[in-house]
């Protein structure tokens, strides 16, 4: 069997594998029938999420295809490889400085192409109230996070391409396996390195609130020994709360601007995150993640093994360090092509994690209400368009919580 052929076929296993996963992991069960679509939301209230959702998605919606278009002329002509090598001949043109210097600057390119939109689109969330930061820490923030993606991703394409020149035949089966320990790795790492990038973290200070979560964890049955408070006030009047690592670096964390909320609220928000501890969805989303990733690495092997193909980006073979630009158009695709697989699965894990709020709590009249004030607060349309909720939503819609809600209740 020819090396391509063997790449194809093991992200056909692996998809499989991954198919049985998400079939034992997920709760498939069905939703909540709507009753009331605006949830119990004023005229206004449901007016203002309309009139924000339409200023917004335009343009959410153009960022995503210029970004595609970029990758795709960048990846699928010469002017990705031209750069590349431009990037790199500073500092004599060697392959490893190609790739490095090469990933930033193509990075670069696409965040300064799509700076405009995202610039519009924070001066739409100002409009509403919804942004609080100023446009200097607005620029700091895309800073930090183009420097940071860009050199992660740099990283791992060097590690990439070294491999394909040293395994010209083997080097996708190496990169997805060392692409699905990063998964596994970057679930560690998250919280206690990228997450302190943006945000400061605080225990929830001594008092009843801290007392009644820390024993709603201690009856969930959740290995979770502090909350802490993210100062999500210097950027935004969203409300939020989530759960993010596992073993010794799992943390729930609650955003400040929902201490403002009754205790009840904050404590249905909180045992919604327990509810994610405690059936182990993160480990579920790294597994599920490992697996995407030595799927999508075979598969990009057996892309990558496309001679025409490489020859319309400027490469040689995969061990070219020509071949970046190429690699980031694969990679932008599959991230567009798995966006609803991934949102599917999320709205599941989350709408379980509803139930055991409900459960714990035994309040469904102040997770309703919690539920109603995200929804004003965050501007979320409380029924949104189902083509949008299918791509991009990734929780459960308003109403279809309230009405789960009301459902347990009966």
């Amino acid at each position: 069997m020819s090396p391509r052929r063997l790449a194809l076929g093991t992200a056909l296993v692996l998809g499989a594998a991954l198919v049985v996963v998400l079939w034992l992991r997920i709760p498939w069960e069905a939703t909540p029938t709507v009753t009331d679509p605006t949830a119990g939301l004023t005229a206004d209230q449901v007016s203002r999420a309309d009139a924000f959702a339409g200023a917004l998605r335009p343009a959410s919606l153009a960022n995503t295809a210029l970004s595609l278009l970029v990758a795709g002329v960048l990846g699928l002509t010469r002017a990705g490889s031209r750069l590349v090598t431009a990037a790199a001949r500073p500092l004599g043109g060697g392959w490893a400085w190609q790739v490095l210097l090469g990933t930033v600057a193509l990075s670069v390119v696409a965040r300064l192409v799509t700076l405009p939109l995202a610039g519009y689109g924070e001066v739409v969330r100002h409009r509403y109230g919804l942004s609080t930061r100023s446009w200097a820490l607005w620029a700091r923030d895309v800073a930090v996070d183009t420097a940071i993606t860009a050199a992660l991703t740099a990283l791992g394409l060097l590690l990439l391409v070294w491999l394909a020149r040293r395994a010209p035949r083997t080097w996708w089966a190496w990169a997805g396996a060392g692409a699905a320990g990063l998964v596994v790795v970057g679930s560690f790492l998250y919280p206690v390195v990228i997450e302190p990038a943006f945000n400061s973290f605080t225990s929830l200070p001594e008092g009843q609130l801290r007392t009644d979560l820390l024993e709603l964890a201690q009856e969930s049955g959740d290995p979770v020994q502090d909350v802490l408070v993210a100062d999500a006030s210097r950027r935004t009047t969203a409300l939020n709360a989530y759960v993010s690592g596992f073993g010794s670096s799992r943390r729930v964390v609650v955003y400040d601007t929902l201490l403002q909320l009754p205790d009840a609220e904050i404590e249905s928000i909180a045992a919604h995150e327990l509810g994610h501890v405690a059936t182990d969805d993160v480990l579920t989303g790294t597994l599920v993640g490992a697996l995407g990733a030595g799927a999508g690495v075979a598969l990009l092997g057996w892309v990558l093994g496309s001679t025409p193909l490489l020859r319309r980006a400027g490469a040689d073979a995969p061990g070219d360090p020509r071949v970046v630009p190429l690699v980031l158009f694969a990679i932008a695709v599959g991230t567009l092509v798995s966006t609803p697989v991934q949102n599917g699965v999320s709205r599941q894990l989350e709408a379980r994690a509803d139930q055991h709020a409900l459960d714990l709590t035994d309040d469904p009249d102040a997770f309703a209400d919690v539920m109603r004030r995200l929804a004003v607060a965050n501007l979320n349309q409380p029924d949104p368009p189902a083509a949008w909720q299918w791509f991009f939503g990734s929780h459960p819609t308003t109403a279809q919580r309230v009405a789960a809600a009301a459902e347990w209740d009966r």
